[in-house]
């Protein structure tokens, strides 16, 4: 599930509780959730709405922490959910680009250029010997990048509603810098790693995408 989901999870909760008269009010079409860790998402929709947030959390098998809807996601589920979907937070926000020079990583467009490289040479090395599989354990810097990944539909929206390109630019060049760390201290030797890196590969392409840029596999 990505934050996507446990919207429209949360949602059609809503939509249930007022079937079953226990929310009398306005059902909203899109429902707030932000990311609050690896695979933990968290609405405020039962606050806004006035109604009990246990009855919405039993419906989607979450808890209620302070008020709010929380819903845990197995960290190996949002990753293959974001690698096998490739409309994964795709618009358009036009009028920003990184400069292409230097090619160094004081340029935050080569950092996210490089970075996007990167995962598909970490897919390509890993070729046929490590086909991409369940992360079944994250070591702390994969968490990092995976939470990373499951704010990045929220930031794509944001910049596409606001038509400003900058909070998805900074998400992208988080994603980058994350998965430059992981790449040099966890390579992608397994089916799960390599899930991982194919995830990256569709936020950060995605993302290029959104700006006007194509994605390049090698730089």
């Amino acid at each position: 599930m990505t934050p996507a989901d446990v919207s429209a999870a949360l949602a059609a909760a809503v939509r249930d509780a007022a079937a079953r008269g226990e929310f009398a009010g306005d059902v909203p079409e899109d429902v707030p959730v932000f990311v609050r860790g690896p695979g933990v998402f968290e609405s405020p929709v039962a606050l806004r709405l006035g109604v009990d947030p246990e009855v919405i959390a039993r419906r989607v098998g979450g808890v209620v922490s302070r008020g709010f809807v929380r819903v845990v996601v197995d960290v190996g589920e949002l990753v293959d959910r974001v690698r096998s979907d490739p409309g994964y937070g795709v618009a358009r926000v036009p009028g920003f680009r990184w400069d292409e020079w230097p090619r160094t990583f004081e340029n935050p467009g080569f950092v996210v250029r490089y970075a996007y490289a990167r995962a598909c040479w970490a897919i390509r090395w890993a070729g046929a010997g490590a086909v991409a599989g369940p992360l079944e354990s994250a070591e702390p810097d994969e968490l990092v990048l995976i939470s990373l990944l499951g704010d990045f539909p929220g930031r794509a929206a944001q910049a596409e509603r606001e038509r400003d390109a900058r909070p998805l630019v900074l998400c992208l060049e988080k994603v980058a810098v994350a998965y430059h760390d992981v790449h040099e201290r966890c390579p992608a030797t397994d089916g799960g790693r390599v899930a991982l890196a194919e995830a990256v590969r569709v936020v950060l392409g995605n993302g290029l995408n959104m700006i006007g840029e194509t994605p390049r596999e090698r730089i």
